[in-house]
């Protein structure tokens, strides 16, 4: 029997803020100064808990993200009979080398989409049967892809609810290599899930690539993680097909950089208010993260962005400018964030390229044009986007849909209006617990 879960036990005890049903932020007294250093990469870090669980031998983890995310991860790790313990921002974890030591249990994975996606083909891998399950949102958002791949490798799934759906028992004995094709214009996740594992099949495995991938910068992200930790797979030259040796992952000490998407709320604070916002441990021009785009667009909307060698600098201006279209493509967390600031440049800003959002922790296109209008702000949705235009935003109650990156993109209307409220804000523990606090800490009037 598979245990569903109602969706706010979502939140796990490294959450923030539960038990507030809002959030209200005002403008700052003056322009925003401080320097930060936010915590590690959401995405580096559930990459790297799985790829050291899988090694042979302990690996030390320092930067880890302490988030409902990653809890969920180490949570699930640990019921496998992984030993994991965390101290302030490091993990230990020692690694099974491909074999769970526990070949049963009920696994919960939250509303994370990565540990959803890169945990089923971990489990491939092994001999054993488990029930995963997750949050009612999890539970609605896209597996087939992956499922359906990993069917074909080998894994046998029982749905309790529906067909390559959250939850299912997976019955696993062990993971055939040989071809397999996955799509690529759902989610980079399902790739990526199926390049973890493909070390630990029977045979060597080739992932062959249907169409354009989303977001190809994250499965980058995936294979640069898998090479240092010893597993260097072959990518053709068309980027379409992916060739992974058989092997094991070697136990190492690794340095995760802090997440850059968080890094971008923190910037557009700046932005917004005139300020000066200094992030520390971001080397600008040599993560992988997709998201530090956002400094380029800062400069188009007017803002001066200094990057140092493990220093990150963002000086606002008095007017942002807008009067363009962006391809989100590449780094579509930061739709949102766009959107919020669009309201107060000097022209309307189509944000294009997008429409996989629909498929996250909410609908985030619908959800963030909905919100807008709310507000008093002129928006068209697209299928793939969406176009703001500049207005002078009406005080009232917005939701946060249950989603970190939908009430932390609203937050920043606050910093130019009095009394925006936000409903649920504990949802921002899903990547960064304590975003509020900081907020406050910062000079920006928040209160509960």
């Amino acid at each position: 029997m598979v245990t569903i879960h109602p969706d706010f036990e979502a939140r796990s005890p490294w959450s923030a803020n539960n038990d507030r049903l809002e959030v209200r932020v005002s403008p700052p007294k003056s322009a925003v100064q401080g320097t930060i250093r936010v915590p590690g990469s959401k995405s580096l870090t559930n990459r790297a808990l799985i790829i050291a669980a899988l090694a042979k031998g302990k690996s030390e983890l320092h930067g880890i993200l302490k988030s409902d995310d990653s809890y969920w991860c180490i949570d699930s790790l640990s019921k496998l009979g992984v030993a994991a313990a965390v101290q302030q921002e490091t993990a230990s974890i020692e690694g099974c080398g491909g074999v769970w030591p526990n070949a049963s249990a009920n696994l919960y994975v939250g509303a994370a989409g990565t540990v959803a996606r890169f945990l089923p083909g971990a489990l491939a891998i092994g001999h054993g049967k488990w029930s995963v399950s997750g949050s009612k949102r999890m539970s609605e958002r896209p597996q087939a892809p992956l499922l359906a791949s990993l069917t074909k490798l080998g894994a046998t799934f029982e749905y309790s609810i529906s067909e390559y759906s959250l939850p299912y028992m997976l019955n696993a004995s062990g993971l055939n290599g040989g071809e397999v094709t996955i799509p690529g214009n759902t989610s980079s996740q399902f790739l990526s899930g199926l390049l973890i594992a493909a070390p630990y099949a029977k045979e060597q495995l080739t992932i062959r690539i249907d169409g354009e991938v989303v977001q190809r910068d994250y499965v980058q992200m995936t294979l640069d993680m898998m090479a240092d930790f010893g597993i260097k797979a072959e990518v053709s030259p068309d980027g379409q097909s992916i060739t992974v040796p058989q092997g094991n992952y070697e136990a190492r000490t690794y340095q995760l950089e802090p997440d850059v998407s968080t890094c971008c709320y923190f910037w557009a604070i700046a932005a917004l208010t005139g300020g000066h916002i200094r992030t520390e441990g971001i080397q600008a021009s040599r993560t992988s993260q997709p998201d530090i785009e956002m400094l380029h667009v800062l400069e188009q909307m007017g803002c001066t962005v200094t990057k140092g060698e493990n220093v990150v600098e963002v000086h606002g201006t008095d007017q942002l400018k807008g009067g363009f279209t962006l391809s989100m493509k590449k780094w579509s967390d930061q739709t949102l964030t766009i959107a919020a600031m669009a309201v107060f440049a000097d022209g309307p800003i189509t944000l294009k390229d997008a429409a996989h959002i629909r498929h996250h922790e909410c609908d985030r296109i619908a959800a963030i044009c909905a919100e807008l209008t709310k507000l008093g702000i002129q928006v068209e949705e697209h299928q793939d986007g969406l176009t703001v235009y500049p207005g002078v935003p009406v005080p009232t109650l917005v939701e946060s849909h249950d989603d970190h990156r939908m009430a932390m993109a609203l937050s920043l209307i606050g910093l130019r209006v009095q009394d925006i409220r936000i409903s649920d804000p504990g949802c921002v523990s899903k990547t960064c617990p304590g975003y509020f606090e900081q907020l406050a800490g910062l000079g920006i009037q928040v209160e509960y």
